[in-house]
């Protein structure tokens, strides 16, 4: 068996494993939502209506070649994501529970403990205000005055497959770092103050 692969099953328990898959799995979802939601995006803004009827109007060949097309878009896709999920969730798990080592003459110093609370409170705090700002603005009409107010009212079908998944991604991300600063924000912490000599490898 390959030794990095080894190395991965004696280091995370199964558990961390599943989480790690799952993480990716999801990442592969939010990537195929958001591609779909680019391309129809695109055929709405090239002709905004009539896609669908204009189909029907080809001949049986040109429909079957279009339905291939966009088959082996996807099939593509999900062997190349495939491909990575051996490395994706590796990278997934390594990232989510791996926590960073620190010398023991750095821990437990109450002032990096005040300061990281202090600092993942923070961004918790930023997050949340600025979602509820964006989404109160976009769910306003155009006459709030604000660059997202009533944009939802604007969305074509493609616009709405790509905002479901610019917000996975996004939702992923925020997630993924929150974890990860939860599980090592001492660390970061006394990086950000120059404690540590060198990044642990």
């Amino acid at each position: 068996m390959n030794e990095s692969i080894t190395n991965y099953k004696e280091v995370y328990t199964s558990k961390q494993r599943v989480v790690g898959e799952l993480f990716y799995i999801f990442i592969v979802i939010a990537c195929l939502i958001t591609l779909t939601g680019l391309i129809w995006s695109i055929f709405d803004f090239i002709m905004p209506e009539g896609k669908f009827e204009l189909f029907l109007s080809l001949n049986l060949g040109y429909q079957i070649a279009i339905v291939a097309g966009f088959s082996a878009g996807l099939f593509f896709l999900l062997v190349f994501f495939f491909g990575l999920f051996k490395k994706g969730r590796r990278w997934v798990t390594k990232f989510v529970f791996k926590i960073k080592q620190i010398e023991e003459k750095y821990k437990n110093r109450l002032d990096v403990k005040i300061a990281a609370g202090g600092l993942l409170i923070s961004i918790i705090l930023i997050i949340i205000g600025m979602t509820y700002a964006i989404v109160q603005d976009m769910l306003l009409g155009p006459s709030s005055g604000s660059p997202f107010s009533g944009i939802l009212e604007s969305f074509s079908g493609g616009n709405w497959v790509l905002f479901a998944g610019i917000t996975s991604f996004a939702f992923l991300a925020v997630t993924l770092f929150m974890i990860y600063f939860w599980k090592n924000g001492y660390y970061v912490i006394l990086k950000i103050m120059g404690l540590l000599e060198k990044e642990e490898k």
